[in-house]
């Protein structure tokens, strides 16, 4: 029975985030489906887990008791310090690498996610609002400050040739963006860098097509 469980929605880009970590360090997880369309985030059931009534959350068992974190971030961190292969930060010989690493992962889990997820976009589309304009000048906004301080760091990935956290979060946040009709032209090196990252296996097994809750006419063929 693995110790780790991950409470997940399919199309959540947080959750792709989690998928993508335990993927690359090879740590194994019991996924539990939580239907965000459907307000399970909001049973009583969720939120004795998680009281900020989202995915996704990670629960761990170990020694007796169950950590649970309930911020994608925080527990890809958690993650990081406790399975140390594949480190999702640059070596602390390099701490201007490693700021810039978390200045990308805020860009994403900051100014870009939170304002284009679930619980944000059903409140513009109950005010009269177009949600497909606001996502796409939303995340635009984004990439375009994500693409301009990647042009001097990103080799294979966003910082050099291994796989950050940056990236992981860079992922999900195109596979939304992409859904949304922003189109990676005006993106050359964000592009470039997506392109690697969707060749890895991790990325590939952690896709919102690939997972025990995505309907039958989403899946990949």
């Amino acid at each position: 029975m693995p110790e780790y469980t991950l409470y997940s929605y399919f199309r959540s880009s947080c959750s792709a985030r989690l998928r993508i970590v335990l993927a690359l360090k090879g740590v194994s997880c019991h996924i539990i489906p939580v239907n965000l369309l459907k307000n399970e985030q909001y049973s009583e059931a969720h939120t004795s887990l998680n009281p900020s009534a989202s995915v996704p959350l990670l629960c761990h068992e170990t020694l007796g008791r169950c950590i649970k974190i309930g911020q994608s971030v925080a527990a890809m961190e958690y993650l990081d310090e406790l399975h140390p292969q594949h480190p999702l930060l640059p070596p602390t010989s390099d701490p201007a690498a490693r700021a810039k690493v978390r200045v990308l992962v805020n860009i994403i889990s900051s100014d870009v996610q939170p304002v284009t997820n679930l619980r944000v976009l059903r409140r513009v589309r109950d005010l009269g609002g177009s949600v497909e304009e606001w996502n796409r000048d939303l995340m635009r906004k984004g990439l375009l400050a994500y693409e301009s301080i990647i042009q001097t760091s990103a080799e294979r990935y966003s910082i050099g040739n291994e796989i950050t956290m940056a990236d992981i979060c860079l992922i999900p946040a195109i596979w939304n963006a992409e859904r949304y009709g922003v189109e990676l032209y005006d993106f050359p090196t964000i592009a470039r860098v997506v392109d690697a990252l969707e060749k890895h296996s991790a990325v590939t097994n952690a896709h919102w097509r690939n997972q025990i809750d995505t309907p039958d006419e989403l899946r990949y063929s």
